[in-house]
């Protein structure tokens, strides 16, 4: 062999190994690695702990939530709760606590995301709470207002309008999952409890609308769940044409819908889970993709009965569910929040256990020829939260943000965000 031809050869031959080497780098150690930040630890004190439910984002990039204890803690024996802000300034993180909740007429204990409203400012619910006395009562649904001068970071600077109290059957109580606005300003939700007798002493919860006029708000329940196999629900998602969407818990769960009629809504169960290895028993609420399929999780089911995320899409007249990814505890297990999916149809969620030290993940799935690719990209440790309970956030950059319900440097959760 000549010297040129051996020079070719052993070119060609580093190419390969190179070549090799960079796909196997490519193919195993991301070239953008994600990095997790926690922005604030909450402390069961002014700011709250337990925080239980995802982010919300304003137009400014502020971002609002709630705990489930902490902030007053006179008349709860951990805290009636709380609403927070967080602000960017510079390459940190401002948190403001903006309203302590009471423990009475004002309501107590707020477990969902808030809403922002036409006006701007942040609608949400209290699981209980709306009585004189304690964190008895069904719960509420309030408006939270800024001062007309905001001196702060002072603690209860905004102002609180209940906007409605629940009473208990036949009435729904403990309103759960998100709340939602449709385009004339009128606000949908549900109830886990109340509603009617469907089981002998067993209230099976609402889906309510709230219709705003002259500064008053007025209930209206649009459907009472009258089975206890198809019961509880989770709150609701609201598409195009005013329809809603949710999820009920009891006997492995199911997927409704409400549609608006002339002369009321009309339910449909458009799918029951079966349990493994189908998914079962839903949490967080349904999220849309463009062509009308609907995606969510389910604590349990799956292949290895840690929890799965399905799909729900639309066939003629009915629906066709499918799994398109069952945890396997290793990369997390019992999703207790919906999903977030960005504008190229990946999808996000967390798990609040399992991972290697069993207190919960983060995880990505990317369409692929008909399948989805499932990747961790955090695991909790404890010390940086444990056990998120809320969906994820997603900003136009690319960054997530979330909430832990446990962990962090005071064990009642933590504030987080992930950066690509």
């Amino acid at each position: 062999m000549s010297t040129c031809s051996q020079r070719r050869f052993t070119d060609r031959r580093w190419f390969t190994i190179v070549s090799a080497i960079v796909f196997y780098l490519v193919a195993n150690f991301p070239l953008h690695a994600q990095t997790y930040t926690v922005l604030h630890n909450f402390t069961n004190g002014q700011d709250g702990g337990g925080p239980s439910a995802g982010l919300t984002m304003d137009g400014a990039g502020n971002l609002y939530g709630t705990t489930i204890q902490g902030g007053n803690l006179q008349s709860c024996q951990y805290g009636c709760g709380t609403v927070f802000k967080m602000s960017r300034r510079n390459s940190a993180w401002i948190f403001t606590p903006l309203y302590a909740f009471l423990g009475a007429s004002d309501g107590a204990t707020p477990a969902s995301r808030l809403t922002i409203g036409a006006n701007g400012t942040l609608y949400g619910t209290t699981g209980y709470g709306g009585s004189s006395i304690g964190i008895t009562g069904s719960g509420v649904v309030f408006n939270l207002q800024p001062p007309a001068h905001f001196v702060g970071n002072t603690l209860g600077g905004w102002n609180e309008t209940v906007l409605y109290t629940f009473g208990g059957p036949p009435d729904g109580a403990n309103p759960s999952g998100d709340i939602v606005f449709d385009a004339q300003g009128n606000l949908y939700g549900t109830t886990f409890n109340g509603g009617v007798d469907c089981d002998g002493d067993y209230y099976c919860g609402i889906v309510f609308e709230l219709t705003p006029h002259a500064g008053q708000w007025t209930e209206t329940i649009l459907y009472s769940f009258t089975q206890r196999a198809d019961s509880q629900p989770l709150g609701v998602t609201i598409d195009a044409n005013g329809n809603l969407y949710g999820m009920t818990v009891n006997y492995n769960g199911a997927v409704f819908r409400l549609m608006p009629s002339g002369t009321g809504w009309i339910e449909t169960t458009l799918y029951h889970f079966m349990g493994q290895p189908d998914a079962g028993v839903p949490d967080g609420d349904l999220i849309f993709d463009p062509a009308g399929n609907l995606y969510g999780t389910t604590v349990y089911g799956g292949i290895n009965n840690d929890g799965a995320v399905f799909e729900l899409s639309p066939q003629g007249s009915g629906w066709t569910e499918s799994v398109i990814a069952s945890l396997d505890g290793n990369d997390g297990s019992q999703p207790m929040a919906g999903l977030a999916r960005d504008a190229a149809g990946n999808l996000y969620g967390t798990t609040c256990y399992g991972g290697t030290t069993g207190r919960g993940t983060v995880f990505k799935l990317t369409p692929s020829g008909g399948s989805w690719t499932e990747t961790t990209l955090h695991e909790f440790s404890g010390q940086d939260g444990n056990c998120p309970m809320g969906n994820l956030l997603l900003d136009a950059s690319g960054n997530m943000y979330g909430t832990t319900a446990d962990g962090g440097l005071y064990a009642v959760g933590v504030a987080f965000e992930i950066t690509p």
